[in-house]
């Protein structure tokens, strides 16, 4: 892929292999082009390849003779070298045997960096974090993923609060993204039946140190215009198109790791979207002789699923007939057991028999997991019907709950005091709950310092942000106000950044008007509240929350104390859980799986306040963050208003005073009692490299162990021990 006018300087010339390799970003490379031209790396929104696209020439003959420079680069190679050879790492040190394995990690988003726009949200931020969290650990993964070119949807906010989305068509010459290529060295592409024709399926290829992602594109000007279009935008367009987007992403997906010579031993599907991966598995065993039980027996064997959904109407499900229409063309060897097939996925969650994606993958898989403790016990009864006359406890559901990435997420400042107190090799050890203990040992104004730095990066993005909007968009003075012009530095800062959907309950915090607005408006102890967040193009409830909380930040009444940052992404992210004080969620339990903002806010020394679900069930520890407890349960009406009220009662007992409780030297010594322990009892728990391991010991090996069992077993496949599911 040529991308560039001109040739690198040959003393340098493998920075174009350092930036489209996304290794750089959570490692002491990114350096490297910081240091290159500091001003054109922020113009281009800290992504190398589009900065290496516009550098002056003279800037890089500049830098090809700076020693100091090649220092610096020449050790950001050998280390990129060192990651894609994974020779030494905790894969191979504990787990030698699997020598020549892999496992192919499925899932429909992934949120790398925000130059590959090809997420929405907390699905793909968690599995680009498993993915980079492979790569450190030297695990053989291989992601499969959708490229797509419209990404997600930018926000835009309206004047009087609406949500308005438009797409922007992604510079492939921009991107961190290359063509895949064959053994043969030829470009790939394959073709996925679906319905009555063919499509053609280009892949690309985006690295992550030991770890390569492959994206599947429908834009090939063979196909109609109509399936062009299939792989354009993340969640876009009607059932129809979801249908044959899941068929792409899963027979297609199959198909293009068989193109590429890539033969995975296991398959990860993280979530129901793309469990037609067994459909083409399915067909390429019967297709070498094995019958169809056999071929269930070894698919089962080999299969992970991670489901993240803890509502019934978030699971995929479509009508039999629309099934059948889209698979017409994809039965092959298999046509005779399309009844056989279509069984796996038939459900029933109360408005008749559909084929489910979730049923699908609950049936084919051989271990599955929830997302956090609470999480695995909600879907163990709302699947019961998978495991008919078996007890709760006894259904075949574990819980590994979600981790962040802490390279990744971690804030620069803070790694520098870390790095001075927990020892220069704290990040080789961040899984290790003992180390952390050194944290309180932190001396607090050194703490304090770094958290008074982060807020203020913050308020100078918000402001910066909002002044852009002005100058370069012309928005109105509604929007420069309610985008955080207002906010003081000073003031204890609470941010609340998600989805913005029903269950997430965005409006809580305003249940008691009068009540908040004394609470953000007390003389000497103010409080304000920083939103962002998107609410799917088709949830119209959602933005109608979202409006009401623009509204909000308009508002006389909170004096300019609520804010509505838009356009949430990875980058507004990073801004916002390493600059609050505190970090708000709200939702109606059990209805969230297990989150990870928090958890990344935490980590940054941002407690967290929040109901008792997901991840903080089993996270808040009474002294790291504040439980939110109204005490009451039934009525969602009545629900809201204790948990309103307990809400406030936090506020105005607990956070605001340790907040402001300050000694002589202007130092919250109670505040960052809180703040070391959200870190020390947050960090290692709920790191990813926690979840991966777990990942690896509990499903990957034990999954590598079952295939190798079966190859030992020839003709007998059968699976000692397997945990199947009604059919």
């Amino acid at each position: 892929m040529n991308r560039y006018s001109r040739p690198l300087p040959s003393r340098i010339s493998r920075l174009d292999d350092l930036a489209v390799d996304l290794w750089w970003s959570w490692h002491s490379a990114r350096q490297v082009f910081r240091r290159l031209d500091y001003p054109l790396w922020r113009a281009t929104a800290h992504n190398p390849v589009r900065m290496l696209g516009v550098i002056p020439a003279a800037t890089l003959e500049a830098a090809a003779a700076n020693p100091e420079f090649l220092a610096l680069y020449d050790a950001a190679i050998d280390a990129l070298d060192g990651a894609r050879a994974a020779r030494n790492t905790w894969w191979t040190r504990t787990h030698p045997q699997t020598g020549g394995q892999s496992i192919a990690y499925f899932s429909a988003e992934f949120a790398l960096h925000q130059s590959l726009p090809i997420y929405a949200g907390g699905l793909g931020v968690l599995a680009g974090d498993h993915c980079k969290e492979a790569g450190d650990l030297g695990i053989p993964l291989i992601g499969v993923g959708f490229m797509y070119p419209q990404g997600y949807f930018h926000q835009h906010v309206s004047a009087d609060g609406w949500q308005e989305e438009s797409y922007e068509r992604l510079n492939w010459a921009d991107a961190p993204i290359e063509p895949a290529v064959t053994k043969e060295g030829r470009t790939c592409i394959t073709a996925v039946p679906l319905g009555d024709r063919s499509v053609l399926v280009a892949v690309w290829r985006v690295r992550i140190g030991r770890v390569t992602l492959y994206l599947l594109d429908t834009n090939l000007e063979e196909n109609a215009p109509g399936d062009r279009d299939l792989s354009a935008r993340l969640y876009g367009g009607d059932r129809e198109t979801r249908i044959q987007q899941e068929i792409v992403l899963g027979i297609g997906g199959v198909r293009a790791l068989n193109a590429l010579g890539i033969e995975p031993t296991v398959f990860h599907l993280n979530e129901g979207h793309a469990a037609f991966v067994v459909l083409q598995r399915l067909r390429d065993l019967i297709g070498r002789g094995t019958t169809v039980d056999e071929a269930l027996v070894a698919i089962r064997a080999t299969t992970i699923f991670t489901t993240h959904t803890p509502v019934p109407a978030g699971h995929d499900a479509f009508s039999f007939e629309l099934v059948e229409h889209h698979l017409a063309s994809c039965w092959g060897t298999l046509g005779a057991n399309r009844d056989q097939f279509l069984a796996l996925g038939a459900h029933d969650a109360g408005g008749g028999a559909q084929f489910n994606m979730t049923a699908l993958a609950l049936r084919s898989a051989g271990a599955i997991n929830a997302v956090s403790q609470l999480h695995g016990v909600v879907t163990r009864s709302m699947w019961g019907s998978m495991w008919p006359g078996r007890p709760e406890a006894d259904r075949p559901v574990a819980a590994i709950t979600n981790g962040v990435h802490v390279p990744t997420w971690i804030a620069g400042e803070l790694a520098d005091l870390f790095s001075r107190h927990l020892g220069a090799n704290w990040r080789d050890r961040h899984d290790d709950a003992a180390m952390w203990n050194a944290v309180l040992e932190i001396p607090d104004h050194e703490l304090w310092a770094v958290r008074q730095s982060l807020k203020r990066y913050l308020f100078t993005f918000i402001r910066e942000r909002a002044r852009q909007r002005w100058t370069e968009e012309h928005v109105g003075i509604p929007r420069v106000v309610a985008a955080g012009t207002l906010l003081d530095p000073d003031a204890l800062t609470i941010g609340f950044a998600r989805r913005f959907a029903s269950y997430k309950r965005p409006e809580l915090v305003f249940r008691d008007a009068e009540r908040l607005a004394r609470i953000l408006s007390a003389t000497g102890r103010p409080v304000q509240i920083i939103f962002a967040g998107k609410s799917h193009p088709a949830d119209e409830i959602g933005k109608q929350q979202l409006q009401r909380v623009f509204t909000r930040a308009l508002d006389p009444m909170f004096g300019g104390r609520v804010a509505f940052v838009d356009d949430y992404d990875l980058h507004v992210a990073h801004f916002l859980v390493q600059g609050c004080d505190v970090w708000l969620n709200t939702p109606r339990k059990p209805l969230e799986a297990s989150g990870t903002s928090g958890m990344k806010a935490a980590l940054n020394g941002v407690p967290h306040l929040s109901i008792g679900d997901g991840w903080w069930a089993e996270g808040a520890n009474g002294s790291n963050g504040w439980v939110i407890d109204g005490g009451v349960s039934g009525d969602d009406d009545a629900v809201d208003t204790a948990d309103a009220n307990d809400l406030y009662r936090l506020l105005e007992a607990h956070v605001v005073p340790a907040f402001y409780d300050r000694d002589r030297a202007g130092i919250p010594r109670r505040w960052l009692a809180t703040v070391k322990e959200s870190i020390r009892s947050v960090a290692p728990r709920f790191s990813a490299r926690r979840m991966v391991k777990e990942y690896v010991e509990k499903m990957y090996v034990p999954a590598l162990e079952r295939a190798t069992h079966l190859l030992g077993a020839g003709e007998e496949v059968r699976m000692s021990g397997s945990e199947e599911v009604d059919g």
